[in-house]
C-alpha cells in the first residue's frame, strides 16, 4: 500500500477506535513493521493531524478531527456501491481489500446503501495457501511492464513453463484471464489464472514495447471495452 493510503488508513482506524490503538496492532492490520508505524505517526503529527499517544501505550485521534467531504451525487454513490461490491466476484483478494477500504472511506462521509445488494459469487479467490497465483502479482507485472514466468496447465498442452509479457487482466464472471505475448508460442495468448500453478516476476522489463503490443493485441482481438474511463 502506498504511504499516502496507509496514512489515511491509520486516521480511519483511530477515528473508529473506542480506546488507544497500539503500534503493533496498527502494524499487523496494515501489514508493515512497527518502525514504519512510528514513522507514519510522526509524519501525521508533523502535518498537524491531532494524533496523541506514544509507543507502548497506544494512539488516539483527538475528537473533532474530520476529513474533507467527497462530493458525489446520489446516483454516483449508488454506482460506486455496486461497482465496489462487484469486485467480490473477481477472486482478486488484494482488489477486494482495496474495495473494502474505499467503501469505509465513503461510508464515513455519506450514508450507506445496504438496499443495493450484489451477489458475491464469481471467480475463485486467489488464496496463495491453496496454491493459487496472486492476481495482485499479475497486476503488478502488467503495471510495471515486467516479464513473468509461469507454470501453466491446459487441457490441450498439459503443463508448460512460459515466459510472458503481460498486457492486460480481464475479469470474466467465473474466471480471470491474463492477456500476454507468449515467448514460447511467439504470439498473443490468454491464460486463465486458475490454471496457473506458479508465477514469478522477472527483473527484465519491456516498457518500450508494452504500448505497441497492447494496441496490436486489442486490434487482433477486436477488443471493445464496455467501459473505458
Amino acid at each position: 500500500m502506498p504511504r499516502t493510503g496507509r496514512l489515511f488508513e491509520i486516521i480511519q482506524i483511530l477515528r473508529s477506535a473506542a480506546s488507544p490503538v497500539r503500534a503493533e496492532d496498527l502494524a499487523e492490520k496494515l501489514e508493515v513493521s512497527k518502525r514504519t508505524i512510528y514513522r507514519d505517526i510522526a509524519a501525521l503529527q508533523a502535518m498537524r493531524t491531532p494524533v496523541e499517544g506514544e509507543a507502548g501505550i497506544g494512539y488516539i485521534l483527538r475528537n473533532g478531527y474530520d476529513l474533507p467531504p467527497l462530493n458525489f451525487d446520489e446516483e454516483e454513490l449508488e454506482a460506486l456501491h455496486v461497482g465496489l461490491a462487484m469486485l467480490m466476484r473477481t477472486g482478486d483478494g488484494a482488489m477486494q481489500q482495496a474495495a473494502a477500504r474505499v467503501s469505509r472511506k465513503i461510508c464515513d462521509v455519506h450514508a450507506s446503501a445496504e438496499w443495493l445488494q450484489v451477489a458475491p459469487w464469481g471467480a475463485p479467490l486467489d488464496d496463495p495457501e491453496q496454491g493459487c497465483v496472486s492476481k495482485a502479482l499479475l497486476r503488478q507485472a502488467v503495471r510495471e511492464c515486467r516479464k513473468l514466468q509461469i507454470t501453466y496447465v491446459s487441457p490441450e498442452s498439459g503443463e508448460t513453463c512460459r515466459t510472458l509479457r503481460p498486457l492486460a487482466l480481464i475479469y470474466h464472471i467465473e474466471c480471470t484471464m491474463l492477456a500476454a505475448w507468449c515467448e514460447l508460442r511467439g504470439g498473443f495468448r490468454h491464460f486463465r489464472t486458475d490454471r496457473m500453478f506458479a508465477a514469478e516476476l522477472q527483473e527484465e522489463q519491456f516498457a518500450g514495447e508494452a504500448k505497441t503490443l497492447r494496441k496490436l493485441w486489442m486490434e487482433q482481438e477486436g477488443w471493445d471495452f464496455a467501459f473505458a474511463p
